[in-house]
């Protein structure tokens, strides 16, 4: 078990180590970036939007029960600032990559894994063609720089989706909830929570890539390949948020 998941980190590593390199064409490269922009990105606006909306009409309903559960007395403008807060520091980073873990990493997986069991990336490499440059930089580069912008317009969206949470409820009004909104965040906050968001989408690109890439049989293979896929872009996404947290905000 140990010799298997050290043998399988060590071959991710030299995967990363040949897709990291230069491009050999330039254009061609571009061409791919601006592909990969429109399949991992641009089609997840809609799912991103849905989320978020809903997860921070929940988080600032249940801020709301918490406040007024509680023993002291707790200004109702404080909904909107702990609503910012938690969906800064962890809502839309962490519960937005994981739903894109799911949808994007299954489809690097199976479309990886489709070209290798049709032996596509076999004849890249029959070419000259770096397979792994090829294929795996134009993720990495267009999930690392689109993926901010999905979870800064998630934190957005959260936040009005807590503005119509009370609006729906009538349990705050909406100036105690601008009010908390325009509370005083540390700015750190907000550049941990976009590196954080760029590590996550590094791993949400390499970790299906990888198993995509390493697919050996037929049809029934690449689906189970994306499954572990997803299921180990997940894992690596917690343990790697847990050590974020820990390094940057203990």
């Amino acid at each position: 078990m140990l010799k298997r998941l050290f043998t399988s980190i060590g071959e991710y590593f030299l995967l990363l180590g040949k897709a990291m390199k230069r491009p050999q064409n330039t254009a061609v490269f571009v061409k791919l970036f601006f592909r990969e922009i429109a399949d991992l990105g641009v089609n997840s606006f809609g799912l991103v939007l849905f989320t978020s909306t809903f997860v921070g009409a929940v988080v600032a309903i249940q801020m709301f029960n918490n406040f007024t559960a509680s023993s002291f007395p707790i200004p109702l403008s404080f909904i909107g600032y702990a609503t910012k807060v938690v969906l800064i520091l962890e809502f839309a980073p962490t519960i937005i990559s994981v739903i894109l873990a799911g949808k994007v990493g299954s489809y690097i997986a199976s479309s990886i894994g489709t070209m290798r069991v049709t032996e596509q990336i076999d004849a890249l490499d029959i070419m000259g063609v770096n397979s792994p440059n090829f294929l795996i930089l134009p993720k990495i580069i267009a999930s690392v720089i689109f993926n901010p912008l999905l979870i800064a317009i998630s934190i957005v969206f959260g936040i009005y989706g807590g503005y119509l949470a009370g609006i729906a409820t009538g349990s705050w009004s909406k100036a105690d909830y601008i009010t908390g909104i325009q509370m005083y965040m540390p700015f750190s906050f907000i550049w941990y929570a976009f590196f954080k968001t760029a590590v996550f989408a590094f791993i949400i690109a390499t970790v299906p890539a990888y198993f995509g890439f390493n697919v050996k049989g037929g049809s029934l293979e690449v689906g189970r390949a994306s499954t572990q896929a997803v299921v180990w872009t997940i894992v690596s996404i917690i343990m790697a948020n847990l050590l974020l947290t820990q390094m940057f905000l203990s």
